[in-house]
């Protein structure tokens, strides 16, 4: 047995808010949606995301989440230019002395997103 994919399931109050701010600020693409379920899926690259409003099956005060998301990306630079006037900045981008350069913004839900690549490549 092996485990083959990753694909985290966010919560959102705001489905089609939230779909907004991942294909627009982050270059996501919604490649399917059901308003009936409050339901989507959300890819970029090697990359996909599922988005979905609270229901009935899981216990659901608020939205959180108390770690963050950690995007690994090939030119953390770019990337950061394409977004940093578009999101809320958690931290700004930097070099770290565990090797990776980085940083972190907030999505329209708030949670934290975290993008990094190793120095030197």
């Amino acid at each position: 047995m092996k485990i083959t994919e990753l694909r985290p399931m966010m919560w959102t109050e705001d489905l089609g808010g939230t779909i907004e701010f991942y294909t627009a600020v982050l270059g996501f693409t919604c490649v399917e949606r059901n308003d009936d379920w409050g339901w989507a899926t959300l890819t970029i690259d090697d990359v996909a995301i599922m988005l979905a409003k609270p229901n009935a099956h899981m216990p659901y005060d608020k939205i959180g989440f108390t770690g963050t998301f950690y995007y690994t990306v090939d030119d953390v630079d770019a990337m950061w230019k394409k977004v940093k006037d578009k999101a809320n900045v958690c931290y700004g981008i930097e070099d770290f002395e565990y090797g990776m350069r980085e940083f972190a913004v907030f999505d329209n839900n708030g949670y934290t997103l975290q993008f990094g690549q190793p120095i030197g490549e």
